[in-house]
Protein backbone atom coordinates (compact mmCIF):
# COMPACT_ATOMS: atom_id res chain seq x y z
CA UNK A 1 0.00 0.00 0.00
CA UNK A 2 2.70 2.17 0.41
CA UNK A 3 4.05 4.02 -2.78
CA UNK A 4 7.02 5.74 -1.75
CA UNK A 5 8.65 2.31 0.34
CA UNK A 6 10.14 -0.02 -1.49
CA UNK A 7 7.90 -3.35 -1.88
CA UNK A 8 7.72 -5.47 1.08
CA UNK A 9 9.30 -8.93 -0.13
CA UNK A 10 12.40 -6.73 -1.04
CA UNK A 11 15.05 -7.85 1.58
CA UNK A 12 13.16 -10.66 2.54
CA UNK A 13 14.50 -14.31 2.43
CA UNK A 14 13.23 -16.41 -0.71
CA UNK A 15 11.95 -19.14 1.05
CA UNK A 16 10.04 -16.96 3.80
CA UNK A 17 7.85 -14.41 1.57
CA UNK A 18 6.12 -12.43 4.29
CA UNK A 19 7.00 -9.74 6.23
CA UNK A 20 8.15 -10.32 10.09
CA UNK A 21 8.57 -7.27 12.14
CA UNK A 22 11.99 -6.23 11.35
CA UNK A 23 10.93 -6.44 8.14
CA UNK A 24 7.71 -4.65 8.46
CA UNK A 25 9.98 -1.90 10.57
CA UNK A 26 12.33 -1.87 7.48
CA UNK A 27 9.74 0.17 5.51
CA UNK A 28 8.54 2.35 8.15
CA UNK A 29 5.90 0.29 9.93
CA UNK A 30 4.61 1.61 13.18
CA UNK A 31 5.37 5.14 12.29
CA UNK A 32 1.90 5.54 11.93
CA UNK A 33 1.21 4.01 15.56
CA UNK A 34 3.86 6.52 16.78
CA UNK A 35 2.12 9.35 15.04
CA UNK A 36 -1.20 8.43 16.65
CA UNK A 37 -0.24 8.07 20.20
CA UNK A 38 2.25 10.71 20.60
CA UNK A 39 0.68 13.40 18.22
CA UNK A 40 -3.29 12.83 18.16
CA UNK A 41 -5.59 12.73 20.58
CA UNK A 42 -7.89 9.53 19.78
CA UNK A 43 -10.67 11.85 18.40
CA UNK A 44 -8.25 13.29 16.10
CA UNK A 45 -7.54 10.04 14.68
CA UNK A 46 -10.97 8.97 14.22
CA UNK A 47 -11.51 12.11 12.23
CA UNK A 48 -8.47 11.72 10.15
CA UNK A 49 -10.13 8.72 8.55
CA UNK A 50 -13.44 9.93 8.03
CA UNK A 51 -11.78 13.12 6.44
CA UNK A 52 -10.01 10.39 4.47
CA UNK A 53 -13.20 8.86 3.46
CA UNK A 54 -11.73 5.18 3.80
CA UNK A 55 -15.09 2.94 3.37
CA UNK A 56 -15.02 -0.35 4.25
CA UNK A 57 -13.12 -3.08 2.45
CA UNK A 58 -15.38 -5.60 3.35
CA UNK A 59 -17.81 -5.50 0.95
CA UNK A 60 -20.64 -2.85 2.41
CA UNK A 61 -18.76 0.39 1.70
CA UNK A 62 -19.78 1.99 5.35
CA UNK A 63 -17.44 4.91 6.01
CA UNK A 64 -15.14 3.39 8.35
CA UNK A 65 -14.35 7.05 10.24
CA UNK A 66 -17.98 7.82 10.37
CA UNK A 67 -18.40 3.91 12.00
CA UNK A 68 -15.77 4.62 14.87
CA UNK A 69 -17.25 8.38 15.71
CA UNK A 70 -20.80 6.50 16.77
CA UNK A 71 -19.12 4.84 19.50
CA UNK A 72 -19.81 6.08 22.75
CA UNK A 73 -16.55 8.28 24.28
CA UNK A 74 -18.09 10.11 26.99
CA UNK A 75 -17.23 7.59 30.02
CA UNK A 76 -13.56 6.79 30.10
CA UNK A 77 -14.23 3.89 32.09
CA UNK A 78 -16.81 2.34 29.30
CA UNK A 79 -15.25 -0.95 28.36
CA UNK A 80 -15.15 -1.39 24.68
CA UNK A 81 -14.12 -3.41 22.21
CA UNK A 82 -12.16 -3.96 18.86
CA UNK A 83 -12.66 -6.86 16.29
CA UNK A 84 -11.22 -7.67 13.23
CA UNK A 85 -13.01 -9.46 10.44
CA UNK A 86 -11.42 -12.37 8.95
CA UNK A 87 -13.96 -14.76 8.31
CA UNK A 88 -13.61 -14.50 4.82
CA UNK A 89 -15.78 -16.71 2.98
CA UNK A 90 -17.39 -15.10 -0.11
CA UNK A 91 -16.45 -17.79 -3.61
CA UNK A 92 -14.01 -15.95 -5.55
CA UNK A 93 -12.23 -13.87 -2.44
CA UNK A 94 -9.02 -14.36 -1.27
CA UNK A 95 -7.90 -10.56 -0.33
CA UNK A 96 -7.64 -10.82 2.81
CA UNK A 97 -5.48 -13.90 3.48
CA UNK A 98 -2.75 -12.54 0.83
CA UNK A 99 -3.17 -9.66 3.34
CA UNK A 100 -2.50 -12.24 6.60
CA UNK A 101 -0.13 -14.48 5.23
CA UNK A 102 2.25 -11.99 3.78
CA UNK A 103 1.70 -8.70 6.15
CA UNK A 104 0.39 -9.97 9.50
CA UNK A 105 1.88 -6.96 11.01
CA UNK A 106 -0.13 -4.25 8.88
CA UNK A 107 -3.27 -5.45 10.30
CA UNK A 108 -1.82 -5.47 14.03
CA UNK A 109 -0.84 -1.65 13.80
CA UNK A 110 -3.87 -0.81 11.82
CA UNK A 111 -6.19 -2.88 14.51
CA UNK A 112 -4.04 -0.99 17.17
CA UNK A 113 -4.50 2.44 15.51
CA UNK A 114 -8.22 1.73 15.94
CA UNK A 115 -8.57 0.68 19.19
CA UNK A 116 -6.62 3.91 20.16
CA UNK A 117 -9.10 5.84 18.02
CA UNK A 118 -11.86 4.37 20.29
CA UNK A 119 -10.49 4.08 23.35
CA UNK A 120 -10.85 -0.18 23.50
CA UNK A 121 -8.21 -2.18 25.16
CA UNK A 122 -9.50 -5.34 24.49
CA UNK A 123 -9.69 -6.50 20.20
CA UNK A 124 -10.10 -10.00 18.54
CA UNK A 125 -8.82 -11.12 15.81
CA UNK A 126 -11.39 -13.02 14.03
CA UNK A 127 -10.11 -15.59 11.94
CA UNK A 128 -11.90 -18.20 9.23
CA UNK A 129 -10.95 -22.01 10.47
CA UNK A 130 -8.98 -22.93 7.04
CA UNK A 131 -6.67 -20.57 7.34
CA UNK A 132 -3.89 -22.24 9.18
CA UNK A 133 -1.38 -20.35 7.44
CA UNK A 134 -2.62 -17.04 8.18
CA UNK A 135 -3.22 -18.24 12.32
CA UNK A 136 0.25 -19.86 12.54
CA UNK A 137 1.79 -15.94 11.06
CA UNK A 138 -0.38 -14.08 13.06
CA UNK A 139 0.34 -15.49 16.42
CA UNK A 140 3.85 -14.95 15.67
CA UNK A 141 3.31 -11.48 14.63
CA UNK A 142 1.72 -10.86 17.32
CA UNK A 143 4.57 -12.13 20.14
CA UNK A 144 6.81 -10.29 18.09
CA UNK A 145 4.77 -7.26 18.78
CA UNK A 146 4.61 -7.89 22.27
CA UNK A 147 7.85 -8.26 22.73
CA UNK A 148 8.70 -4.65 21.30
CA UNK A 149 6.33 -3.11 23.37
CA UNK A 150 3.68 -1.76 20.65
CA UNK A 151 1.26 -4.00 22.63
CA UNK A 152 0.29 -4.19 26.34
CA UNK A 153 0.55 -2.25 28.76
CA UNK A 154 1.30 1.33 28.03
CA UNK A 155 2.15 1.23 24.68
CA UNK A 156 4.96 3.01 24.00
CA UNK A 157 5.37 4.83 27.13
CA UNK A 158 1.73 6.71 26.10
CA UNK A 159 -1.55 5.68 28.67
CA UNK A 160 -2.98 3.56 26.06
CA UNK A 161 -2.74 -0.42 26.70
CA UNK A 162 -4.26 -2.92 24.51
CA UNK A 163 -3.95 -6.30 23.96
CA UNK A 164 -5.29 -8.85 20.61
CA UNK A 165 -6.29 -12.18 20.96
CA UNK A 166 -6.61 -14.50 17.62
CA UNK A 167 -10.08 -16.37 17.64
CA UNK A 168 -10.16 -19.14 15.41
CA UNK A 169 -13.88 -19.39 14.34
CA UNK A 170 -15.28 -22.84 13.68
CA UNK A 171 -16.64 -21.18 10.10
CA UNK A 172 -19.70 -20.24 9.38
CA UNK A 173 -20.42 -17.75 5.70
CA UNK A 174 -22.90 -16.21 8.10
CA UNK A 175 -20.13 -14.92 10.33
CA UNK A 176 -19.59 -12.51 7.64
CA UNK A 177 -22.52 -10.38 9.45
CA UNK A 178 -20.88 -8.38 12.25
CA UNK A 179 -23.52 -9.54 15.23
CA UNK A 180 -23.49 -13.09 14.22
CA UNK A 181 -19.66 -12.87 14.51
CA UNK A 182 -20.10 -10.98 17.83
CA UNK A 183 -22.57 -13.98 19.07
CA UNK A 184 -20.28 -16.84 17.99
CA UNK A 185 -17.57 -14.74 19.75
CA UNK A 186 -19.46 -14.60 22.27
CA UNK A 187 -19.90 -18.55 22.59
CA UNK A 188 -23.38 -18.29 21.01
CA UNK A 189 -24.87 -19.62 17.54
CA UNK A 190 -24.01 -17.65 14.67
CA UNK A 191 -27.29 -15.66 14.42
CA UNK A 192 -27.72 -11.80 13.69
CA UNK A 193 -29.05 -9.74 15.78
CA UNK A 194 -32.08 -7.70 15.79
CA UNK A 195 -30.72 -4.24 15.10
CA UNK A 196 -31.02 -1.28 16.28
CA UNK A 197 -29.54 -1.16 18.72
CA UNK A 198 -25.95 -1.68 16.67
CA UNK A 199 -22.74 -3.10 17.32
CA UNK A 200 -20.86 0.21 18.20
CA UNK A 201 -23.53 0.83 21.22
CA UNK A 202 -24.32 -2.42 22.25
CA UNK A 203 -22.22 -5.86 20.53
CA UNK A 204 -19.36 -7.90 22.39
CA UNK A 205 -21.38 -8.87 25.70
CA UNK A 206 -23.07 -5.46 25.60
CA UNK A 207 -20.13 -3.45 25.09
CA UNK A 208 -19.79 -0.63 22.80
CA UNK A 209 -17.76 -2.76 19.83
CA UNK A 210 -16.40 -1.99 16.39
CA UNK A 211 -16.37 -4.44 13.68
CA UNK A 212 -14.11 -3.90 10.63
CA UNK A 213 -13.04 -5.59 7.72
CA UNK A 214 -9.02 -7.14 7.07
CA UNK A 215 -8.22 -5.22 4.50
CA UNK A 216 -10.11 -1.64 5.92
CA UNK A 217 -8.09 -2.15 9.06
CA UNK A 218 -4.98 -2.18 6.82
CA UNK A 219 -5.51 1.11 5.12
CA UNK A 220 -5.30 2.81 8.51
CA UNK A 221 -1.83 3.24 9.17
CA UNK A 222 -0.75 4.58 6.03
CA UNK A 223 -3.30 7.36 6.46
CA UNK A 224 -2.15 8.47 9.57
CA UNK A 225 1.29 8.74 8.83
CA UNK A 226 1.30 10.09 5.31
CA UNK A 227 -1.95 11.96 5.91
CA UNK A 228 -5.68 12.49 4.58
CA UNK A 229 -4.44 14.50 1.34
CA UNK A 230 -2.30 12.02 0.35
CA UNK A 231 -4.62 9.02 0.54
CA UNK A 232 -7.30 10.76 -1.20
CA UNK A 233 -4.69 11.44 -3.93
CA UNK A 234 -4.52 7.98 -4.36
CA UNK A 235 -7.88 7.23 -5.95
CA UNK A 236 -8.85 7.64 -9.56
CA UNK A 237 -12.33 8.34 -8.98
CA UNK A 238 -14.96 9.58 -6.51
CA UNK A 239 -13.65 7.15 -4.14
CA UNK A 240 -10.16 6.83 -2.44
CA UNK A 241 -7.45 5.07 -1.63
CA UNK A 242 -6.20 1.85 -2.97
CA UNK A 243 -8.12 -1.30 -3.17
CA UNK A 244 -7.24 -5.12 -3.31
CA UNK A 245 -8.54 -6.38 -6.36
CA UNK A 246 -9.01 -9.95 -7.83
CA UNK A 247 -9.49 -12.42 -10.77
CA UNK A 248 -10.93 -16.06 -10.94
CA UNK A 249 -11.99 -18.00 -13.66
CA UNK A 250 -10.47 -18.54 -17.31
CA UNK A 251 -8.42 -15.50 -17.75
CA UNK A 252 -4.56 -15.93 -18.25
CA UNK A 253 -3.07 -14.57 -14.75
CA UNK A 254 -5.57 -14.98 -12.02
CA UNK A 255 -4.62 -13.38 -9.25
CA UNK A 256 -4.51 -10.60 -6.87
CA UNK A 257 -3.15 -6.86 -7.48
CA UNK A 258 -3.37 -3.08 -5.41
CA UNK A 259 -5.06 -0.64 -7.76
CA UNK A 260 -6.43 2.56 -7.04
CA UNK A 261 -9.95 2.96 -6.62
CA UNK A 262 -11.85 3.98 -9.69
CA UNK A 263 -9.59 1.61 -11.38
CA UNK A 264 -12.24 0.04 -14.50
CA UNK A 265 -12.64 -3.40 -14.85
CA UNK A 266 -10.95 -3.54 -18.23
CA UNK A 267 -7.54 -2.56 -16.86
CA UNK A 268 -7.82 -5.23 -14.26
CA UNK A 269 -9.65 -7.99 -16.33
CA UNK A 270 -7.11 -7.14 -19.70
CA UNK A 271 -3.83 -5.34 -18.01
CA UNK A 272 -3.88 -7.46 -14.84
CA UNK A 273 -5.15 -10.90 -15.47
CA UNK A 274 -4.53 -10.72 -19.05
CA UNK A 275 -7.54 -11.34 -20.55
CA UNK A 276 -9.28 -14.69 -21.71
CA UNK A 277 -7.07 -17.67 -21.67
CA UNK A 278 -6.99 -18.77 -25.88
CA UNK A 279 -9.73 -20.38 -26.95
CA UNK A 280 -12.57 -18.63 -24.43
CA UNK A 281 -14.31 -15.51 -25.10
CA UNK A 282 -15.50 -13.37 -21.79
CA UNK A 283 -19.72 -13.74 -21.73
CA UNK A 284 -20.07 -11.86 -18.16
CA UNK A 285 -18.77 -11.26 -14.67
CA UNK A 286 -19.52 -10.85 -11.16
CA UNK A 287 -17.95 -7.59 -10.38
CA UNK A 288 -17.66 -8.22 -6.30
CA UNK A 289 -17.25 -11.61 -5.47
CA UNK A 290 -20.28 -14.47 -5.96
CA UNK A 291 -23.42 -12.26 -4.30
CA UNK A 292 -23.29 -9.73 -6.93
CA UNK A 293 -24.93 -8.84 -10.20
CA UNK A 294 -23.67 -9.87 -13.35
CA UNK A 295 -22.23 -7.60 -16.09
CA UNK A 296 -21.55 -7.71 -19.33
CA UNK A 297 -18.87 -7.44 -21.59
CA UNK A 298 -20.11 -3.92 -22.60
CA UNK A 299 -19.48 -2.61 -19.01
CA UNK A 300 -15.91 -3.07 -19.14
CA UNK A 301 -15.14 0.35 -18.82
CA UNK A 302 -16.85 1.11 -15.60
CA UNK A 303 -14.72 2.08 -12.69
CA UNK A 304 -14.36 -0.16 -9.82
CA UNK A 305 -15.81 2.34 -7.07
CA UNK A 306 -18.69 1.97 -5.01
CA UNK A 307 -21.28 4.24 -7.19
CA UNK A 308 -19.96 3.92 -10.53
CA UNK A 309 -20.71 -0.14 -10.30
CA UNK A 310 -24.04 0.29 -8.76
CA UNK A 311 -25.27 2.68 -11.18
CA UNK A 312 -24.18 -0.02 -13.73
CA UNK A 313 -26.65 -2.50 -11.92
CA UNK A 314 -24.03 -4.71 -9.71
CA UNK A 315 -21.70 -4.20 -6.75
CA UNK A 316 -18.63 -3.41 -6.32
CA UNK A 317 -18.39 -5.91 -2.92
CA UNK A 318 -15.10 -7.33 -2.45
CA UNK A 319 -13.66 -6.50 -5.49
CA UNK A 320 -12.94 -10.41 -6.95
CA UNK A 321 -13.77 -10.76 -10.36
CA UNK A 322 -15.32 -13.91 -11.09
CA UNK A 323 -15.12 -14.26 -14.81
CA UNK A 324 -17.94 -16.43 -16.84
CA UNK A 325 -16.80 -17.61 -19.89
CA UNK A 326 -18.33 -18.77 -23.18
CA UNK A 327 -17.88 -22.41 -22.42
CA UNK A 328 -19.65 -22.36 -18.42
CA UNK A 329 -23.06 -22.55 -18.41
CA UNK A 330 -24.37 -20.06 -16.38
CA UNK A 331 -27.01 -21.70 -15.05
CA UNK A 332 -25.03 -24.25 -13.63
CA UNK A 333 -23.07 -21.76 -12.38
CA UNK A 334 -25.69 -19.95 -10.64
CA UNK A 335 -27.04 -23.31 -9.46
CA UNK A 336 -23.32 -24.01 -7.87
CA UNK A 337 -23.41 -20.49 -6.07
CA UNK A 338 -26.91 -20.99 -4.82
CA UNK A 339 -25.95 -24.17 -3.23
CA UNK A 340 -23.47 -22.76 -1.36
CA UNK A 341 -25.59 -19.88 -0.03
CA UNK A 342 -28.24 -22.39 0.67
CA UNK A 343 -25.63 -24.53 2.88
CA UNK A 344 -24.56 -21.56 4.51
CA UNK A 345 -27.99 -19.83 5.44
CA UNK A 346 -28.34 -19.74 9.67
CA UNK A 347 -31.78 -20.67 9.17
CA UNK A 348 -32.76 -17.86 11.34
CA UNK A 349 -35.87 -16.47 9.41
CA UNK A 350 -38.02 -18.18 7.03
CA UNK A 351 -37.42 -16.80 3.79
CA UNK A 352 -33.70 -17.62 3.67
CA UNK A 353 -34.05 -21.11 5.32
CA UNK A 354 -36.94 -22.12 3.04
CA UNK A 355 -36.49 -19.99 0.22
CA UNK A 356 -32.84 -20.68 -0.53
CA UNK A 357 -32.78 -24.65 -0.85
CA UNK A 358 -35.81 -24.19 -3.05
CA UNK A 359 -34.60 -21.93 -5.33
CA UNK A 360 -31.34 -24.25 -5.94
CA UNK A 361 -33.88 -27.39 -6.34
CA UNK A 362 -35.57 -25.45 -8.83
CA UNK A 363 -32.01 -25.18 -10.62
CA UNK A 364 -31.05 -28.56 -10.32
CA UNK A 365 -34.55 -29.76 -11.43
CA UNK A 366 -33.98 -27.81 -14.80
CA UNK A 367 -30.39 -28.36 -14.93
CA UNK A 368 -30.89 -32.50 -14.65
CA UNK A 369 -34.09 -32.01 -17.37
CA UNK A 370 -37.09 -32.29 -14.99
CA UNK A 371 -37.50 -28.02 -15.31
CA UNK A 372 -40.88 -26.36 -16.54
CA UNK A 373 -41.17 -23.05 -17.95
CA UNK A 374 -43.22 -21.59 -14.71
CA UNK A 375 -40.33 -23.09 -13.00
CA UNK A 376 -38.47 -19.57 -14.37
CA UNK A 377 -41.09 -17.45 -12.77
CA UNK A 378 -41.11 -19.04 -9.64
CA UNK A 379 -37.35 -18.03 -9.63
CA UNK A 380 -38.34 -14.55 -9.95
CA UNK A 381 -40.92 -14.39 -7.64
CA UNK A 382 -38.00 -15.85 -5.24
CA UNK A 383 -35.68 -13.24 -5.95
CA UNK A 384 -38.58 -11.02 -4.90
CA UNK A 385 -39.39 -12.46 -1.62
CA UNK A 386 -35.45 -12.94 -0.68
CA UNK A 387 -34.98 -9.00 -1.66
CA UNK A 388 -34.38 -5.83 0.22
CA UNK A 389 -36.45 -5.60 3.39
CA UNK A 390 -38.06 -9.02 3.19
CA UNK A 391 -35.07 -11.05 5.48
CA UNK A 392 -33.14 -10.56 9.16
CA UNK A 393 -29.86 -10.16 6.99
CA UNK A 394 -28.14 -9.31 3.71
CA UNK A 395 -27.56 -13.26 2.94
CA UNK A 396 -30.48 -14.02 0.86
CA UNK A 397 -30.61 -10.63 -0.36
CA UNK A 398 -26.77 -11.41 -1.83
CA UNK A 399 -27.60 -14.63 -2.75
CA UNK A 400 -30.20 -13.78 -4.93
CA UNK A 401 -28.51 -10.74 -6.86
CA UNK A 402 -26.47 -13.47 -9.53
CA UNK A 403 -29.77 -15.66 -9.71
CA UNK A 404 -31.50 -12.42 -10.35
CA UNK A 405 -28.85 -10.99 -13.52
CA UNK A 406 -28.69 -14.44 -14.50
CA UNK A 407 -32.05 -14.81 -15.31
CA UNK A 408 -32.31 -10.84 -16.79
CA UNK A 409 -29.45 -11.83 -19.42
CA UNK A 410 -29.42 -15.48 -19.91
CA UNK A 411 -32.88 -16.57 -19.51
CA UNK A 412 -32.12 -18.38 -23.38
CA UNK A 413 -29.43 -21.13 -21.49
CA UNK A 414 -32.02 -21.71 -18.87
CA UNK A 415 -35.08 -22.24 -21.57
CA UNK A 416 -32.60 -24.56 -23.10
CA UNK A 417 -32.54 -27.01 -20.25
CA UNK A 418 -36.62 -26.64 -20.01
CA UNK A 419 -37.02 -27.53 -24.00
CA UNK A 420 -34.83 -30.20 -24.26
CA UNK A 421 -31.98 -28.30 -26.53
CA UNK A 422 -29.95 -28.92 -23.63
CA UNK A 423 -26.43 -27.20 -22.46
CA UNK A 424 -26.18 -23.98 -25.04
Amino acid sequence: MDKMDKPLTQNIEPDRLFATLADYERTGGYQGLRKAVKELQPKEVQQWVKDAELRGRGGSGFPAGLKWSLVPMDDARQVRYLIANGDEMEPGTFKDRFLLEKDPHQLIEGMIIAAYAIQARTAYIFLRAEYHLAARRLEQALQEARAKDYLGERILNSDFSLDIHLHTSAGRYICGEETALINALEGKRAHPRTKPPFAVVSGLWGRPTVVNNIETLCNVPHIIRYGVEWYKGLGRGADHGTKLFGASGRVKRPGLWELPMGTPIREIFEEQAGGMQAGFSLRGLLPGGASTEFLLPEQLDVPMDYEAVAKAGSRMGTGGLIILDDKTCPVKMVLNLELFFAQESCGWCTPCRDGLPWAAALLQDIVEGRGRLEDLETLSGLTRMMGLGHTFCALALGAMEPLQSALKFFRADFERYITGAGEG
